[in-house]
């Protein structure tokens, strides 16, 4: 098996020589830490924590189908958030894309992201068919 990078259009690639947003290998995919940042030191639409899921939630959901897969091919979520309280405002949107049983899921809270507007980063893992 070789693994392979993932692209997809309406998510802006990193810097070169930083990180990948997603790979896969076989039919195993892994996504990045995703945030609502844009790559110019802003974040997209309104700051708060259940938009800046919802756009966390839309990138993870290109880059999956850009592998070959839907949402409910991932198996595990790493959610981080700023403050334990903003999880309520993370699982609304996190519905709006599974169905079903949901994936295995870790949240905690962490000092700092990338950004002190972020208030919310979340990776994924999966297995394109896995649905």
């Amino acid at each position: 098996m070789k693994m392979k990078t993932i692209h997809a259009a309406a998510v802006r690639e990193p810097a070169p020589r930083t990180w990948s947003n997603a790979k896969i290998c076989g039919n195993q995919f892994f996504i990045s830490g995703m945030t609502a940042h844009d790559g110019q030191g802003n974040v997209e639409g309104d700051p708060s924590t259940y938009e800046q899921s919802m756009q966390t939630f839309r990138k993870i959901k290109h880059l999956v189908e850009a592998a070959g897969g839907v949402m409910n091919d991932i198996i595990q979520l790493n959610i981080y958030v700023t403050d334990i309280e903003l999880r309520k405002e993370v699982w609304p949107a996190r519905e709006q894309f599974f169905t079903g049983d949901y994936p295995c899921s870790t949240l905690v809270e962490v000092s700092a992201l990338a950004m002190p507007a972020l208030l919310v980063e979340i990776n994924a893992v999966g297995f394109i068919g896995a649905e």
